[in-house]
């Protein structure tokens, strides 16, 4: 035990001079744990492997010093904000600068990136405001007001509905993103709150503070639930670990790690870090990334906005170390870097809108619009109390419903496939996005109702096919999610109609879409295929047999259509994240197809 007692858990591996001046902030990439960004005062962004010295590539051009970073989950881009309130966002991989984000009027103090869509991304400021940017958009899409003093700390929940929010006012705030309000706020904090984590899988809110507490909130009860002190210091950051059984909470002396249910600390390790500014898992091993010259301007310091809207072309990246750059970055070249397409969380903007004549009647709320519009600001004051269930904007395909996101409470009716809406940005009170939505609201609902009318006189194959000749994928969607709880009603006929529409739903940018197709498609394998296959490999029979030749054909059309959607599926199960896995099962069971006639 002497020896058990004596052993070092904690050292320092290397130390390293990241910039020509003060380092002002730093992230880690959580996905590997082995990428690190850092930006100073110098205003440049540098890139490191971690356990090399050497800067991989330096991005240039912010005339502002860099306050706060973050990599995305798939660490192929970086984005910075600066001094001045501007956000730059660069490719790594192509070494250039993707958009500057202009609005914030003083120093960008936490970033974060939407966990279902790389299009979306959150930022906070001194000036007490949170926006909602579209990175294809230069203007925010959602303003967040409520906090009175600097917003230190932002987070989105697993599942991208919520986003909470953690001040120098001593509150955190958590907020609904679809329909822009405070949802609640928590007050128990008696000093500044440093940073503010999710849990992983549970209700749950981390917050820690310069009180040197760390607070638990209960997100189905909005109430606190526990309080882990010891720290002598202010806590600086919190992360769960992987599984969620446990926290980690960084203080300029001492990591700590706590369990709740009861309220319990684990281990203390006395560590001297400094400022640390980011904790990150990586094979069962913590790391901790720390600032040790970390000088902040003054509170509300803002620089002139022309000095970020200059010549983009001033922006350059030097690469300082080319094999470790074609290391880490080049062969990613070598294969599609197209991402998943999940579905987007909020409507894309008014120059990607695909419904024919929508963009037309939208013109006064688009983004280059003569009509200047101001976008919708998210007041958090009085916090209404209310139950954590989300109002989705009807555009909007619900997130996919992981072990790892706070699914919200649904109702048990099938679910229903979204329909155009306006655009982000949009006030409610605008009469023509209004109109037009009542106009595509009540079609649809017309549509519907023709479509359950053939149902009741007839069978639901007439009624698959009444909602095919509508051309609106979206009524079909609303059909296949009655009829895949109910395989029983299924026949061969149903099958030759919903093939070719899973088709469309498999390549939709509709998450809701996919899953309905991915579901429709996995109980035709599994209730059909027997009778498909042994079918066509039966023997003739003699003489003639109308019935087993109509069903042949049937099969055989069955058949082909299946062999198509498995090419699709195969070109989809290398995908990462969540539809990954859907069709790579699907690719699995749909293996037989490689043998079939």
């Amino acid at each position: 035990m002497a020896a058990v007692g004596s052993t070092k858990i904690s050292w320092r591996l290397q130390e390293f001079e990241a910039h020509t001046s003060s380092v002002s902030c730093l992230s880690l990439g959580k996905s590997s744990g082995r990428l690190l960004a850092t930006g100073g005062e110098d205003c440049r962004v540098n890139i490191w492997a971690v356990s090399k010295t050497n800067c991989i590539m330096s991005l240039t051009g912010s005339k502002s010093p860099i306050e706060c970073l973050q990599l995305n989950a798939s660490e192929e881009k970086v984005i910075a904000g600066s001094q001045s309130g501007s956000i730059k966002i660069w490719d790594l991989e192509a070494a250039k600068i993707l958009r500057p984000l202009m609005g914030h009027k003083a120093n960008i103090t936490s970033l974060g990136c939407h966990p279902l869509s790389e299009n979306f991304l959150a930022s906070s400021s001194m000036d007490t405001n949170i926006k909602l940017w579209d990175v294809r958009r230069k203007g925010y899409i959602f303003r967040y007001q409520g906090h009175t003093d600097a917003v230190r700390s932002l987070a989105f929940s697993p599942d991208g509905k919520w986003l909470a929010s953690a001040s120098d006012d001593c509150t955190v705030k958590l907020w609904d993103i679809g329909a822009g309000k405070a949802i609640t706020e928590f007050k128990s904090h008696s000093g500044a709150v440093n940073i503010v984590q999710f849990h992983p899988n549970e209700y749950l809110l981390a917050s820690g503070s310069a009180d040197r507490t760390i607070k638990l909130w209960d997100l189905e009860k909005f109430s606190m639930v526990g309080s882990l002190e010891g720290d002598t210091s202010a806590v600086r950051c919190v992360f769960f670990s992987q599984d969620g059984a446990c926290l980690f909470s960084g203080s300029s002396d001492t990591l700590r790690v706590f369990g709740w249910e009861p309220d319990r600390c684990f281990d203390v390790v006395s560590v001297g870090w400094g400022k640390v500014s980011d904790l990150s898992i990586c094979n069962q091993q913590l790391g901790e990334a720390e600032l040790r010259n970390d000088r902040h301007s003054p509170e509300g310091e803002r620089r002139s906005p022309s000095e970020d809207e200059g010549d983009e072309k001033l922006s350059s990246a030097e690469i300082h170390n080319a094999d470790d750059y074609k290391e880490i970055f080049q062969p990613k070249n070598a294969i599609s870097r197209t991402p998943p397409k999940y579905p987007e969380p909020f409507p894309a903007p008014p120059e990607d809108e695909s419904i024919v004549g929508i963009s037309r009647k939208m013109m006064d709320i688009a983004p280059f619009s003569e009509k200047k519009q101001v976008p919708p600001i998210a007041q958090s004051t009085p916090v209404q109390r209310v139950e954590p269930t989300v109002v989705s904007c009807a555009k909007r395909a619900p997130p996919p419903p992981t072990p790892h996101s706070l699914a919200l409470p649904a109702p048990p009716s099938a679910p229903v496939a979204p329909a155009p809406a306006a655009p982000p940005g949009g006030d409610v009170s605008d009469k023509k996005g209004h109109d037009t939505m009542c106009v595509m609201l009540s079609s649809r609902h017309k549509n519907l109702d023709s479509v359950r009318g053939v149902w009741s006189r007839d069978d639901i194959k007439r009624a698959l096919d009444t909602a095919v000749s509508m051309n609106d994928l979206a009524i079909v969607v609303d059909i296949l999610n009655i009829i895949n709880l109910q395989p029983s009603i299924w026949k061969l006929d149903l099958c030759m109609t919903v093939l070719p529409q899973i088709d469309k739903l498999l390549q939709s940018k509709y998450e809701s879409y996919i899953q309905t197709g991915c579901t429709s498609l996995r109980l035709i394998m599994k209730h059909f295929w027997s009778l498909i296959s042994d079918t066509l490999k039966a023997t003739p029979s003699v003489g003639v047999d109308i019935t087993r030749e109509e069903r042949h054909q049937k099969c055989r059309v069955c058949c082909k259509q299946l062999k198509n959607l498995s090419n699709i599926v195969k070109n989809k199960s290398s995908y990462v994240g969540r539809h990954g896995s859907v069709f790579k099962e699907l690719q699995l069971l749909m293996a037989p197809l490689d043998d079939a006639l």
